[in-house]
């Protein structure tokens, strides 16, 4: 096959490389046979210019026809997109997170610094640790966070540690920063981040505990991955605090808070078992 450029969401462009939907196919958990029937279809439709986008969506398609399961989390990066527009529902999604992860969290409160006053997105302690999360919620065409932002979070946690350790209950404790994205950093915001002891946790950063790594480790994969909800249900189950597929598994009524029809309870408990059913960690690129 001659070679053919494609196009980014950034609008950069690069040569196609099958290997990446190979490799996203295959740790979504697609079974071999569709890959090599998957990789096969994109081949044919490919022209020069084509975007990724359309990649992604013709590939998302085939793979729901033959198994909803690998299509969930195939779509996990995309998923991660529909946590916006507005940022506050990827702000739940870190704190839920936290919170499976053993940590107390509140979401979206106002911290009293040295200073000035901050709001802050998530903050979360377990044991003697404290930590200031920051959530930068971008969109499709925003693919990195660059430096600014962890140098602009960074005064922003020195201010409120200073106030924190000023406190006779928090004088032993430990303090830490967090920067939290849905796309990447850039290698300047990680360098910074690894100098001050900022922590940054991306879709792929850090190796092996970035977003995608935790999600398919814990089995938390957001709503938004299930194909069988509308957009108006997506957000209907966000705003009633039901942030993961886990949740409906483990008790589907969990909807009837929801404007989900109770008609579609059962399809859409047994999509979200099929997502989180033989967890095998995934990506999408």
């Amino acid at each position: 096959m001659s070679a053919v450029n494609v196009t980014k969401y950034s609008g950069d462009v690069e040569t196609y490389d099958e290997s990446k939907l190979r490799k996203s196919l295959r740790s979504a958990g697609a079974a071999e046979a569709v890959i090599d029937e998957i990789a096969a279809h994109i081949r044919k439709m490919l022209y020069e210019g084509i975007s990724t986008q359309k990649i992604y969506n013709e590939a998302f398609k085939k793979l729901r026809d033959v198994s909803a399961r690998s299509a969930g989390r195939y779509k996990l990066k995309e998923a991660l997109f529909e946590l916006g527009p507005s940022g506050y529902p990827f702000e739940k999604f870190i704190g839920e997170l936290l919170t499976r992860l053993g940590y107390e969290t509140k979401v979206g409160v106002v911290v009293e610094g040295d200073c000035v006053s901050h709001e802050i997105d998530v903050i979360a302690n377990k044991e003697n640790d404290y930590v200031l999360v920051e959530c930068k919620f971008h969109n499709r065409n925003q693919k990195y966070c660059n430096v600014k932002v962890p140098l602009y979070i960074q005064s922003r946690f020195l201010d409120v540690k200073k106030n924190w350790t000023s406190q006779p209950n928090h004088r032993n404790k430990h303090h830490y920063g967090w920067v939290v994205t849905n796309t990447r950093f850039t290698d300047d915001a990680k360098t910074y981040g690894n100098c001050v002891g900022l922590r940054l946790l991306s879709w792929d950063h850090p190796k092996d505990n970035a977003i995608k790594d935790l999600i398919g480790r814990m089995n938390l994969h957001p709503v938004t991955c299930l194909s069988s909800l509308t957009n108006e249900e997506k957000s209907s189950l966000l705003d009633a605090d039901i942030i993961f597929c886990k949740q409906i598994c483990e008790n589907p009524n969990i909807m009837n808070t929801t404007s989900v029809s109770k008609r579609k309870f059962n399809r859409i408990a047994k999509e979200a078992e099929a997502i989180c059913n033989n967890n095998r960690g995934l990506a999408n690129g």
